[in-house]
């Protein structure tokens, strides 16, 4: 397939997905407690949904190598805003996580965090491209591009979306050559690292231990995947139909959010699950496909990474839904309801899109280039 009809195929999996998750906001977040209007969530999802595809029009028409001369601002800039999910008066905890920033609106830095981090990742593998073998151009200092917003990210106590980001980074290092033995003593020291993070808290230790034996902590930190099992099994294969969901009515937290794949399945079944496990697997292959046939060696690793930070958090989402992982607190992106997953998630699309049409069209107009170990010379 050409790469325009990669990119077709993207959006046409993407407006199904978005379409399904306008459709279980309506029938979920109607119940939620914080609701005051039956069609509020419905009004706040399309809107966002109106702006994120505005956002992707406008970046897809943007050449988007233009970006690279102001990468590492553009990676500053996402890192400060991290840093003030600290900040008094300015970050804002919620549920004992400090996620959200306002200014003047209220949303989560990490989601914009993520777009930002693969631009630097990729900007940098592309730059050092002939050396992406080698220990410390083409690991350590990839490692701290992406590692150092990540963990700011997972001090934050988000150690759902920490994780869905360094799947994506390695994904984009394996596939710019990095050597196979650092990536896998990374994902061992990783592990390692998570265990002892799992240990020295006690909400996420409690979590750990209900997805072990989730009967004995139904009612407690087990709650949410107990009763999604129960959704997802009262779904069968046809579902009880559109809007008879018994889950939704306060006994699953968060049905809406976190984990509206359960009320999904139990309204839609068996067959609405997969369908919607297929957009996401068709969307990601023919991203692959734009990626293949870009002629540039940034956009390649770009295009890769953001199908990632999509591709990543859906499928950990939907692990946690089904009890496959312990419970993470992740959003499944254009189906949960929320405003800035899914603004991001559509700009980073856009960027996609920007690949496709100025990286396999004609020639590149702006080329970056290595004078030295030291500088970057951008010519436009």
């Amino acid at each position: 397939m050409s790469s325009k009809v990669c990119m077709i195929l993207v959006w046409f999996f993407v407006i199904c997905l978005l379409v399904v998750g306008l459709v279980m906001v309506s029938s979920t977040a109607a119940w939620a407690e914080e609701t005051k209007h039956p069609y509020e969530p419905l009004f706040k999802q399309t809107a966002f949904a109106c702006a994120g595809l505005v956002g992707a029009m406008i970046l897809s028409r943007i050449d988007y190598r233009i970006w690279r001369k102001y990468i590492w601002w553009i990676l500053g800039g996402a890192c400060f805003l991290l840093v003030l999910c600290y900040v008094p008066g300015i970050g804002k905890e919620i549920n004992g996580e400090r996620r959200w920033i306002t200014i003047g609106m209220q949303f989560q830095p990490s989601e914009c965090a993520k777009l930002c981090m693969m631009m630097a990742l990729a900007n940098w593998l592309a730059l050092y491209r002939d050396r992406t073998t080698s220990f410390w151009w083409g690991f350590v200092m990839p490692g701290l591009i992406f590692g150092i917003p990540l963990a700011l990210i997972l001090f934050e106590k988000d150690m759902g979306t920490s994780v869905a980001l360094a799947l994506a980074a390695f994904c984009v290092m394996f596939v710019a050559g990095t050597r196979k033995i650092y990536l896998g003593g990374a994902f061992a020291l990783a592990g390692t690292a998570l265990c002892v993070l799992v240990q020295s808290n006690a909400n996420r230790l409690e979590r750990f231990l209900a997805w072990k034996d989730l009967d004995a902590h139904r009612l407690g930190a087990g709650l949410q995947q107990y009763r999604a099992s129960i959704a997802l099994s009262r779904g069968g294969l046809d579902g009880v139909g559109l809007g008879n969901s018994a889950e939704k009515h306060g006994t699953l937290p968060f049905a809406h959010t976190d984990f509206i794949f359960a009320p999904l399945g139990e309204e839609f079944g068996f067959y609405g699950t997969m369908f919607v496990l297929l957009c996401y697997f068709l969307m990601t292959y023919a991203g692959i496909g734009v990626a293949m046939q870009c002629r540039d060696t940034y956009g390649r690793f770009l295009a890769v990474g953001i199908v990632a930070i999509i591709f990543c958090p859906a499928i950990l989402n939907i692990a946690v839904v089904t009890n496959a992982v312990p419970n993470s607190g992740l959003p499944l992106p254009f189906i949960s309801f929320g405003g800035t997953n899914l603004v991001f998630t559509l700009a980073a699309l856009g960027m996609l899109t920007s690949i496709q049409r100025f990286s396999t069209g004609a020639q590149p107009n702006c080329e970056i280039t290595r004078k030295d170990e030291r500088s970057i010379d951008v010519r436009l």
